[in-house]
């Protein structure tokens, strides 16, 4: 027969026996104080600044609360659930930013360069990387809308911008155009969002960096040298053109302003000549012989000065006698008088 680890006792004389009697209402006590502590330990729970509780009571939601302390049935009965409703998220495509000590870091791999890898409307291929900046608008909505919430909009927010890409020309995409593509992408990911009432609102869409492909950046970079420099000639052009056509339309408008004041000056001057005429035509009338005897005289005024010097040879004469000394000063005269 085994051995007994314990003396035999004569009924209740057993020693453990006894023992277990007088510790029984004890043991009895201490699974309630673990219990009631445990109660009290899940009967409160504190919402941080950024966060919103949602309170469900055996899977259905009971209460939205804002941050603080709160109370709840404990034991499981009440379950609590922290949404971050006033956190500004995002969600990178095309690449990931390292967090923590490798904060600043950036990461690109394959998986990251299928996101990214695009097809513009003109049949180009580009690497487009963008980030989605959002907020949770409705706690409740954001739970219970979708399975997965943050995958759903990360499937819709890539759908859309392949769509606004592939709508879109590959040069308008990688310069000028940018901030069009991001405000279309956003407003039609924000409406397909609100369709399926997700409970999110879209803040900001920015394209982080959008490049051709590594394998055909050298000849896109020759294309973009090439368009530098029609653009570089169209501009000395337009400066070219700019110089002279003012210049030529100044030109022009100077001979126009000459030509103008010499018609002016012919015309009046012909009006004068004409308006002399007929007043001299009207004195000739009165006393023709007056009238011709003073046209006369100053027509020999006027022509004798530019005459020179004037001689009368005389019959048998040797030399000839000066005249008049016209043209000449009165103090310079060395002929007769």
């Amino acid at each position: 027969m085994p051995s007994r680890p314990y003396p035999p006792s004569e009924g209740a004389d057993n020693p453990l026996m006894e023992q277990l009697q007088r510790l029984g209402p004890v043991l009895w006590v201490i699974p309630l104080l673990v219990i009631a502590l445990f109660a009290a330990l899940t009967s409160y729970y504190t919402v941080q600044p950024e966060e919103e509780a949602v309170v469900k009571r055996f899977g259905r939601v009971i209460a939205i609360n804002p941050p603080g302390l709160h109370f709840k049935l404990p034991l499981g009965v009440d379950r609590v659930q922290f949404v971050p409703t006033a956190r500004v998220l995002k969600e990178e495509f095309g690449f990931r930013s390292g967090g923590g000590d490798a904060r600043g870091q950036y990461i690109k791999n394959r998986t990251h360069r299928d996101e990214s890898l695009m097809l513009t409307g003109d049949l180009k291929v580009i690497d487009v990387e963008w980030v989605v900046q959002f907020q949770i608008a409705d706690a409740d909505k954001f739970l219970h809308r979708a399975r997965q919430p943050i995958q759903t909009l990360r499937d819709i927010s890539e759908a859309v911008m392949r769509r606004v890409v592939g709508n879109s020309l590959g040069s308008d995409v990688l310069t000028e155009k940018r901030v069009q593509v991001a405000t279309a992408a956003r407003l039609e990911l924000q409406d397909i969002l609100n369709s399926f009432d997700l409970g999110i609102q879209i803040n900001t869409i920015e394209l982080q960096d959008v490049t051709p492909p590594d394998l055909v950046k050298p000849a896109f970079n020759e294309v973009n040298q090439a368009e530098q420099e029609r653009e570089r000639l169209i501009n000395e052009a337009e400066k070219r053109r700019n110089q002279v056509i003012p210049r030529a339309e100044g030109q022009a408008s100077q001979i126009i302003a000459e030509a103008e004041a010499y018609r002016a000056e012919r015309v009046n001057r012909s009006r004068g000549e004409a308006g002399r005429f007929s007043a001299i035509l009207t004195e000739y009338k009165r006393a023709p012989e007056i009238t011709r005897q003073r046209l006369y005289l100053e027509m020999i005024d006027n022509v004798l000065p530019k005459a020179g010097p004037v001689y009368i040879m005389e019959e048998g004469a040797n030399s000839p006698l000066p005249l008049l000394n016209l043209g000449q000063p009165l103090g310079g005269s060395t002929g007769g008088k």
